[in-house]
């Protein structure tokens, strides 16, 4: 049995009700994962204005989407990376580069590929990515602006995965069709 309580505008504490209507009009439906954030008003808007601030970085929405699956599949957020697969999907990315992207594996871009090894380099080096690491992420075309915006995609996608986890954010119906496990 959850602590947690999944919010409705109604219910949610009231410093929360603005940000789950703007996301319930945003998407037409109010996801599970962002009802149980309000019960924290402040984590609510921390996620929504981190990932604000992302989307208006330099990087190119696919770029953006590499970065939240390399989050996401290292944080084994299902409800990342099905969500993210319906977005990927919607800006027409190939199968190819989803399913690498949802598995976890080489990308078939080399560009975007560099931005994945960048990501989890970051992740797994707490952003003290050595030097050679960082060299291969310039020398595929990235600006020095673009490593920061990957911190800061990193950020915002360490608070959502980590709230869904800790809450046990299930799958809503509308993401079904994306159901993902991470690999056993």
């Amino acid at each position: 049995m959850s602590v947690f309580t999944a919010h409705t505008a109604d219910t949610a504490p009231a410093a929360a009700r603005r940000s789950i209507e703007g996301v319930r009009r945003s998407f037409g439906w109010l996801p599970t994962p962002v009802a149980l954030m309000a019960e924290s008003p402040q984590l609510l808007t921390g996620f929504l204005t981190a990932n604000a601030g992302f989307e208006q970085t330099d990087l190119a929405p696919l770029e953006r989407e590499v970065v939240v699956f390399a989050v996401a599949t290292v944080n084994e957020c299902h409800v990342c990376v099905a969500l993210h697969t319906g977005k990927l999907t919607q800006l027409g990315a190939t199968t190819d580069l989803i399913t690498a992207l949802r598995a976890g594996t080489a990308l078939p871009e080399p560009r975007l590929e560099a931005l994945r090894r960048f990501t989890l380099a970051v992740l797994e080096h707490r952003g003290a990515v050595p030097d050679d690491e960082l060299d291969d992420f310039l020398a595929a075309g990235y600006q020095p602006r673009h490593a920061l915006d990957v911190v800061l995609g990193v950020g915002a996608y360490t608070i959502s995965t980590f709230a869904n986890r800790l809450t046990r954010a299930p799958l809503d119906p509308p993401l079904a069709a994306h159901a993902w496990a991470p690999a056993a």
